[in-house]
């Protein structure tokens, strides 16, 4: 979400000495995307962010995909698994390909001794459960249930979960999370059609610099593992930052859904977008006011993408059995709309009362092995009365 944010004390000029009341000098880190020609922020360290004291283990992450290639349609139960590791090590992927990774979270520990960066992928983690606060080297943001918290690559954090109960929907995106470009004017403002704006997003608040030396553990994630290694003093130093490479919390029940006479497909949901994907939000709407219309939605047949839907609140109106967690898995090649009696049945309806996210990736995905687990055999056969 590009645009401007300052937080803290900087200097009136980059690249120039920074320093404390006292005389300390201020140590600036530039954090930016395509080298120096994308986005970036200059943030201010109290000490070098390079004070590495040991270099860790590698630990080998492999996802292995499911033995079953029937190329069909899936429901996926994800609450059946049980609460297990911490909100990186509990992460389970369902569904992959080079663009992006779905995966679940439920911790079942809250806190964690590790700072953690995501050192190849965007990460947008839907909090469907619980609340808490994203503490990060650009600040901190309280989160509560249906909110994305968007961390571009890079960005060092941990979750400090509130709650016992917590479920999360991690999507890792290898390229920049970005909003549709057909909500943004050349200047990359939200225009005034857009479903949500920049008054909706909030940006970290900036704590006083933790000032700690010691063996702080960092967790990077890699394509193919996680690298630890110490640093020798506390990372979340910071003492002001400014610029447009940062973490930001959107909420969906901010999201303004667009609605017309007939059924508006869903790109009217569109809410972010990535190389290779698209994020929609299925929200609470009127439905379409057209004296014969069919609120339901027609069948469809994406020759090109799949369609994943994560399930969060409410009645979902073209489906039946789907309840709170479950994913609906709907393969490119196959058609896919509404269940027996759910089309006849809209009509006449005037609103929905659902909330949904949707994710759109325009490659084959991989089905992991993780989903032989949760996922319900009988679901291909629903549309056959």
């Amino acid at each position: 979400m590009p645009f401007y944010a300052r937080r803290g004390s900087i200097p009136p000029k980059r690249h120039t000495q920074h320093r404390s009341a006292e005389g300390q000098l201020y140590y600036e880190e530039h954090v930016s995307r395509e080298g120096f020609s994308d986005v970036y922020s200059n943030i201010y360290h109290l000490h070098p962010p390079t004070r590495v004291k040991e270099v860790g283990e590698f630990e080998e992450i492999t996802l292995q995909e499911s033995r079953d290639k029937t190329h069909r349609h899936r429901h996926l139960l994800t609450f059946n698994f049980a609460p297990s590791g911490d909100w990186v090590s509990g992460r389970k992927v369902l569904f992959f390909n080079h663009d992006v990774r779905l995966a679940t979270v439920s911790p079942q520990i809250k806190t964690v001794p590790f700072f953690y960066r995501n050192g190849y992928a965007d990460e947008i983690i839907f909090v469907h459960q619980g609340k808490g606060i994203l503490e990060s080297s650009f600040g901190n943001l309280s989160f509560q249930e249906g909110d994305y918290i968007v961390i571009p690559t890079g960005v060092l954090y941990r979750l400090n979960l509130k709650e016992e109960a917590s479920r999360l929907l991690v999507i890792e995106s290898r390229g920049p999370v970005k909003t549709p470009q057909r909500y943004r004017n050349k200047h990359g403002q939200m225009m005034e059609h857009a479903p949500f704006c920049e008054r909706d997003i909030r940006v970290p608040d900036l704590p006083n610099p933790v000032d700690e030396q010691g063996d702080f553990l960092i967790k990077v994630r890699l394509d193919q593992g996680i690298q630890n290694y110490t640093l020798a003093h506390h990372p979340f130093d910071l003492v002001g930052w400014d610029g447009y490479y940062f973490p930001w919390i959107f909420n969906i029940k901010d999201f303004m859904p667009i609605v017309g006479k007939v059924h508006m497909p869903p790109p009217v949901h569109q809410t972010f977008a990535g190389p290779g994907y698209v994020i929609c939000s299925f929200v609470p709407r009127l439905f379409d006011y057209h004296e014969k219309s069919i609120p339901a939605p027609y069948a469809h047949s994406n020759v090109e993408s799949a369609e994943i839907l994560y399930y969060v609140e409410g009645d979902f109106m073209s489906r039946k059995g789907v309840g709170l967690g479950s994913i609906t898995f709907h393969p490119a090649g196959l058609p896919h709309g509404p269940q027996p009696g759910k089309y006849e049945g809209s009509i006449g309806k005037t609103e929905t009362d659902e909330f949904a996210v949707m994710l759109d990736p325009y490659q084959p995905l991989k089905v992991s092995e993780l989903v032989e687990q949760v996922d319900d055999p009988k679901y291909p056969l629903s549309w056959y009365e």
